[in-house]
């Protein structure tokens, strides 16, 4: 049989999508879980930091709805792991501490993210975890150093988070997680 290096005998190879479409296809795969298609988007040259019509970039699309494969596709292909939405300057990681998704979260810790980066209103991941009662993606952040202590433009911390949510066993793991009081001699 003879070899052939490049489209079979007889048919044209047919063109490429416009790279807006490859864009739209980008944003698709990652709402969807398609961590296969991300390889060929990507040697078709789409922008993995392109924000889709509502401010979302592939990489926060795809951890948000939970895809492991997609998101880890994403950052073998070079996606930025701490770029922020165009709204609300959330990241990926603050998306899957309010959505829960303890997998994807530790993902995002272990390939770098930043546990203490802040949104527009100053929130941060772990905020968004002791809000929304995620105690072991909370137990995840505070592994990798997010700072127990920090508050937002409203001067909450993830703990008065947990405590106005009436959580007790959330401010109880804040509580042992901090830091123990400085004691200051007069």
């Amino acid at each position: 049989m003879p070899e052939h290096d490049g489209p079979v005998a007889g048919r044209a190879q047919r063109p490429l999508p416009p790279p807006e479409r490859l864009q739209e296809l980008l944003f698709d795969a990652a709402r969807i879980g398609r961590a296969d298609m991300i390889p060929a988007l990507v040697s078709a040259g789409v922008d993995l930091e392109m924000h889709d019509p509502k401010g979302y970039t592939a990489l926060i699309l795809a951890s948000y709805h939970g895809s492991l494969e997609t998101t880890q596709a994403l950052l073998d292909a070079g996606a930025q792991i701490d770029a922020p939405d165009r709204g609300r300057e959330n990241t990926a990681l603050m998306g899957v501490a309010f959505k829960g998704f303890g997998t994807v979260a530790r993902l995002l810790l272990a390939a770098g993210a930043d546990p203490n980066r802040r949104n527009h209103a100053g929130q941060t991941a772990l905020m968004m975890a002791a809000m929304f009662s995620h105690s072991a993606i909370v137990e995840d952040l505070i592994a990798a150093g997010a700072d127990i202590s920090a508050t937002d433009a409203g001067g909450n911390s993830a703990r008065s988070l947990a405590r106005a949510q009436n959580n007790a066993a959330m401010t109880m793991l804040l509580d042992l997680a901090a830091p123990p009081a400085k004691v200051l001699d007069g």
